[in-house]
C-alpha cells in the first residue's frame, strides 16, 4: 500500500492514544502494513491542517476512519462503542476501501 498515507494523529497524555495505536497496529498487520506516521498534533512544527483533528485520529489518504471531520481546535475525541476508539476490523475496513478505490 505504498501509495497511501496512514497517519496516526494524536498528543502525549491522550488517555485514549494507546488503544487507538494499538488497534491501528493489529489492523495494519491484518492488511500487511509495516507503517505508518504519527502525528503530534501539538507540535508548533505539525502542519495546521493537522492539528484541528482531535486525539486520537486515525486517517487514511486524510479520511479519517470513524468517518467525522476535523474539529475546531485541539481535544480528545472518544468514539461511539465500548472501546470508545475505533476498533481494528473497522481500521482494517477503511484500508482495504481506500486500497479498492486506488
Amino acid at each position: 500500500m505504498s501509495d497511501s498515507t496512514i497517519q496516526f494523529l494524536a498528543f502525549d497524555g491522550c488517555p485514549l492514544a494507546e488503544a487507538a495505536k494499538a488497534n491501528l497496529e493489529r489492523a495494519l498487520s491484518d492488511c500487511g502494513i509495516t507503517g505508518y506516521r504519527t502525528v503530534d498534533i501539538l507540535d508548533p512544527a505539525t502542519p495546521e491542517e493537522l492539528r484541528s483533528w482531535g486525539s486520537p485520529t486515525i486517517l487514511v489518504n486524510g479520511v479519517d476512519v470513524g468517518g467525522q471531520g476535523k474539529g475546531d481546535g485541539v481535544g480528545c475525541r472518544v468514539y461511539p462503542g465500548a472501546e470508545r476508539v475505533p476498533s481494528a476490523s473497522a481500521i482494517a475496513a477503511k484500508i482495504r476501501s481506500v486500497r479498492k478505490g486506488q
